[in-house]
């Protein structure tokens, strides 16, 4: 007898799984959505800051009195990458076991401390254990933050919504730079300018990382936990909240309780996971790289300390632009086309900036590039998320993230002694060479799937 109540019990539990998976596709966006994504662009937003202060850091060190040599910069701007290489797949299995929304207010705490250390550092290698220490938290909250949005967004504007989540916290950059550009003939307090960066991060990060409490944790996970009921609790909550937009129908629409074909994402085959691992290895050789090492080349052009955080500022404004505008046709556009599309726009502005030497294009071409850049890095991470199932969704896409964060550790140190010795137009022939090569690989990759439930 008891032999013939598993199977009834299994196909209880799989009707139950359809179910809320059901319910949370057919939800309009309502104002919990917003407040998610909101509270995850806070925190996306120090994180991002974090990162920009990297930039400021080569810019720093890279200028008197504070010249480094190219060994000691580029394993400063390594340091917070090779955390990552151990932070994200660490965080992203802790976010498949103890839930999204605790991992990631637990994140922004740990950052919060590791900035503070940063910001008290007496010298370069205090400052790069720091940085090492800050890249654990680092490098998982992106992909962690995807996986809980993907989790939660109704699929038709999931990567609108995930685009405008974005956008929002790319206005941490340039409040970043511009404050530490502000404060650098000040010093309040006889505090260097970009230990205030630190600072400002540290606070901002710990007060959101507690925020977080307040969030829902992802139904979809609950459900592939087995906590049925807290998963039913939290559809209901959704449900209660007040519609901001109306509901559009699922690209496959199933009956309550019934999974179709059209839902459930095929398994992933080892050479389709290699092919998306090698993509986010590539993907920072630019997206990172070349704003990480804007201040060094224009260092190199002779512009002063001043004028290279103003163009580094500048250039941050391209993400908040860009992602803002695309934001309304990414779930239009099949994912793999999309990063064709910044790849090659990548190319061109990329090219456009080392072979110039005005102001006008430099500025011109260096937002152009941050702002492909800053939509090919989002449209990556959700094209992977997609492609993951719920259950492990978080510990496959920071497992690939790690890629991503070994490609940044290595690339400013092989890239930065390659400026400073041949010069930045071999520096960027190496980016060229990793763009056309993504392109390529692109063609080979699965199928997205915008606007499509996730299983």
């Amino acid at each position: 007898m008891s032999a013939e109540v598993a199977p009834v019990d299994a196909a209880t539990d799989a009707a139950t799984d359809a179910e809320i998976a059901h319910r949370m596709d057919r939800l309009p966006v309502t104002r919990l959505h917003l407040g998610a994504m909101l509270l995850c662009a806070l925190g996306f937003c120090f994180d991002t800051l974090e990162l920009t202060l990297g930039n400021v850091l080569a810019a720093v060190f890279s200028t008197p009195p504070h010249v480094a040599t190219a060994d000691q910069l580029s394993l400063l701007l390594s340091a917070v990458f090779i955390g990552a290489i151990v932070g994200a797949p660490l965080l992203g299995r802790v976010a498949d076991r103890y839930g999204r929304c605790r991992t990631l207010g637990g994140v922004l705490i740990g950052l919060a401390l590791t900035s503070v250390g940063a910001a008290a550092s007496d010298g370069l290698t205090a400052l790069t254990v720091c940085r090492v220490l800050s890249g654990l938290a680092l490098g998982a909250y992106p992909p962690v933050m995807i996986s809980y949005l993907t989790d939660q967004l109704p699929p038709r504007q999931r990567g609108m919504l995930i685009f405008v989540t974005a956008g929002l916290a790319a206005l941490g950059p340039p409040i970043g730079i511009f404050l530490v550009r502000w404060l650098t003939p000040l010093q309040p307090l006889g505090i260097e300018a970009w230990r205030w960066g630190f600072i400002v991060g540290a606070v901002g990060s710990g007060l959101v990382g507690l925020m977080f409490g307040l969030l829902p944790e992802s139904a979809r996970w609950l459900q592939a936990r087995g906590r049925h009921a807290d998963a039913v609790a939290v559809c209901e909550r959704f449900e209660r909240s007040r519609a901001v937009r109306a509901a559009a129908q699922p690209a496959a629409p199933a009956m309550p309780g019934v999974v179709t074909a059209n839902d459930e994402a095929p398994p992933l085959r080892r050479g389709q996971l290699v092919l998306i691992a090698l993509l986010f290895l590539l993907s920072p050789w630019t997206t990172i790289a070349f704003p990480l090492l804007n201040g060094a080349v224009l260092s190199l052009k002779g512009f002063t300390l001043a004028d290279t955080l103003l163009f580094v500022g500048l250039a941050t404004f391209g993400p908040i632009v860009g992602t803002v505008l695309s934001a309304a046709g990414v779930d239009r556009i099949e994912r793999r086309a999309a990063l064709a599309l910044c790849a090659f726009a990548m190319l061109v502005f990329g090219a456009c900036f080392v072979v110039s030497d005005t102001r006008l294009w430099l500025g011109a071409a260096s937002i152009g590039f941050n702002l492909f850049a800053s939509l090919y890095v989002p449209v990556l991470n959700v094209y992977g998320a997609e492609l993951f199932p719920t259950r492990s969704r978080a510990t496959w896409i920071t497992g690939v993230w790690v890629f991503n964060r070994i490609g940044a550790a290595i690339a400013p140190m092989l890239l930065l002694p390659l400026l400073r010795s041949t010069g930045p137009i071999a520096m960027f022939a190496v980016m060229a060479a990793t763009l056309l090569l993504s392109i390529g690989l692109l063609v080979l990759a699965p199928r997205g799937r915008q606007r499509r439930s996730v299983a």
